[in-house]
């Protein structure tokens, strides 16, 4: 791997390092109970960057040469929502 490649794959990795970050502060800063919170704003920051994540993997595989299957445009996708568990 060259260091362009090694350059763009740090580059791309950083939104999932974001992510473990973020979730890595709120287990150490909530302490030790078996339940976190998450504020709105706190999911939808981990939401983005894991969207980011996902857009810039797709557009790598589909552009790739020896790509022979089409890649779902993540805008396209639509969000699946979960209900919260008490």
């Amino acid at each position: 791997m060259d260091s362009k490649q090694g350059n763009q794959l740090n580059r791309h990795l950083a939104h999932i390092k974001v992510v473990s970050r973020l979730l890595g502060h709120e287990l150490h800063s909530q302490g030790a109970g078996k339940s976190i919170t998450f504020s709105r704003e706190q999911v939808v920051e981990i939401q983005t960057s894991l969207d980011l994540f996902i857009e810039e993997v797709g557009r790598r595989v589909s552009s790739s040469p020896g790509s022979s299957r089409p890649v779902q445009d993540v805008q396209m996708t639509e969000t699946r929502l979960v209900s919260a568990r008490n």
